[in-house]
């Protein structure tokens, strides 16, 4: 695993700050929330670091001063970062964030992803009725596993301290998926009041070397009926394979965790991923999982960014496919069209170019190809529709306003520079201009500003796009508008771009 100090260092070179441009400044609907800077975030890697970790820091086990406050207030990037006040959660109900984080769609719209990495991540005060009960904290984890975010999840558990049995938990099973599990043991065998029950109690004492102790609580609690036939079984197994070596596991395999996942491992009877959720993924990006198991984790990391842009490249990339159709098909285009890149041949990216956007469109991963090659398009002498389609590309990127110089004068060069038409004939096109061309903020909205609740109302905005991105254009236009009016240009510029350029109604 990154280690901490470099993941948090990664973290914060990656969410670039940028202020808004005076002249284009929107009108606020708090006098203070003008200056607010732009926050983007990639989430990814950078190059060269591995994707699955290598060792996790095990961090200290003891009881401090946030017990009389809890840990809400836990985050990994701070307002220097982010560019997001310090009390975007104080005037909130921590209740009410935690159902609005829980309900956020990570798949949607890119734009959105990367704000709400930046939320989950953000380092703030508490809600004002936040107790020590972490709820907020915990939704905030939780968001972070369900889109694969193994590693962020990881690292803010660690800075919480999991100290408590719902936070050691959730740091367990985090654990667990990233096969990294030592760590969570060795503070379990310090802390066994800590354990989320017997199966992780049983479990790591065994992976201690003290399989006797193990055997004897796994009896008592079967005896004492405080463990399922499933667990049983498993757990039978795992301490003693060669007493049932050949025989079949006569139990049926139940709602997956991440402990169930691991000791099927152990056993021999691996599960797979692809109907498991998201965070399951990562066991299948190791180096014992065939090269077909590792691209389909890879493309469902990358679309929620767990997984960096760079690192799903070199999977596409990593050998020559032996096979046709489905998603070798996919792999042979994105091969050819990256060659082509790299040798900086104009006419062969002119060949390729748009069987390998076909091929990311299959699997909604426009927005990482996007940032891979977006800027590179630029720089190529072409010609025609391809040029037009390299500046459409380019628009998906942090390149999105120089792309805008690229092409056409058009309604996506107007938006992309903050200045789109004031009355465009496609529906979707003046739902957008419209945030930019008078809508105002809704009435629901104005009032959380007007309390102080930036979060929620970001939130809030947030699940607007959603749905305005599914086909709702009244929402649509609430959604940026507001997005503007606290501050965030650019995310409103990208979001506005990736539903104007993507299919976002799936």
């Amino acid at each position: 695993m990154v280690t901490k100090p470099i993941l948090l260092a990664a973290l914060a070179a990656l969410v670039p700050v940028t202020p808004l441009l005076a002249e284009d400044a929107p009108l606020s609907a708090i006098e203070w929330l003008n200056p607010t800077p732009t926050v983007t975030l990639d989430m990814g890697l950078p190059i060269a670091e591995p994707p699955v970790s290598e060792g996790v820091a095990t961090p200290a086990i003891d009881v401090t001063s946030l017990d009389q406050e809890g840990r809400d207030s836990v985050g990994l990037l701070p307002s220097s970062v982010t560019g997001l006040p310090s009390t975007l959660w104080s005037n909130s109900n921590a209740s009410r964030l935690a159902d609005m984080v829980h309900d956020q769609r990570a798949e949607v719209v890119p734009a959105m992803q990367a704000l709400l990495y930046t939320l989950l991540l953000a380092e703030a005060n508490a809600p004002l009725d936040a107790g020590t009960a972490n709820e907020l904290l915990l939704a905030r984890v939780d968001k972070l596993v369900e889109m694969g975010a193994l590693e962020q999840a990881a690292a803010l558990l660690e800075r919480a301290g999991p100290d408590t049995p719902s936070l050691f938990a959730r740091w367990f099973d985090v654990t667990l998926l990233m096969g990294e599990e030592n760590a969570a043991c060795e503070a379990l065998t310090a802390a066994p009041h800590l354990a989320p029950g017997y199966g992780a109690r049983i479990f790591c004492t065994a992976r201690a070397g003290d399989w006797r102790a193990a055997a004897l609580t796994l009896d008592t609690a079967k005896a004492l009926g405080l463990i399922s036939e499933e667990m049983d079984a498993l757990l039978l197994r795992f301490l003693d394979p060669d007493l049932f070596e050949g025989e079949p596991l006569l139990v049926a395999a139940t709602t997956p965790s991440p402990l169930k996942f691991r000791l099927y491992e152990a056993i021999g009877e691996g599960q797979t991923t692809t109907t498991l959720p998201r965070p399951y993924a990562h066991a299948d990006l190791r180096d014992t999982a065939g090269w077909k198991a590792q691209l389909e984790a890879a493309e469902r990391l990358a679309r929620t960014s767990a997984l960096h842009e760079n690192r799903l490249l070199g999977i596409y990339t990593e050998r020559k496919p032996a096979a046709s159709g489905m998603i070798w098909d996919r792999v042979s285009a994105l091969q050819a069209f990256d060659r082509a890149m790299t040798n900086r041949d104009a006419g062969r990216v002119a060949e390729t170019l748009p069987g390998a956007w076909a091929a990311m469109q299959q699997v909604h991963l426009e927005t990482p190809f996007a940032r891979l090659y977006g800027s590179a398009l630029l720089t190529l002498p072409l010609q025609g529709v391809t040029a037009r389609q390299a500046r459409d590309i380019a628009l998906l990127s942090a390149e999105y306003e120089r792309a805008a110089h690229a092409g056409p004068r058009d309604f996506l060069a107007g938006l992309a520079l903050g200045m789109p038409p004031r009355l465009p004939q496609d529906r979707t096109h003046r739902a957008i201009a419209d945030a930019w061309h008078g809508a105002g903020v809704p009435q629901e909205i104005s009032t959380m500003l007007a309390r102080g609740q930036l979060g929620e109302a970001i939130l809030h905005a947030m699940a607007l796009m959603d749905d305005g991105a599914a086909g709702d254009l009244g929402a649509l236009t609430e959604a940026l508008a507001t997005l503007r009016a606290v501050g965030l240009e650019d995310t409103a510029r990208r979001a506005a771009l990736q539903v104007a350029l993507l299919d976002t109604r799936g």
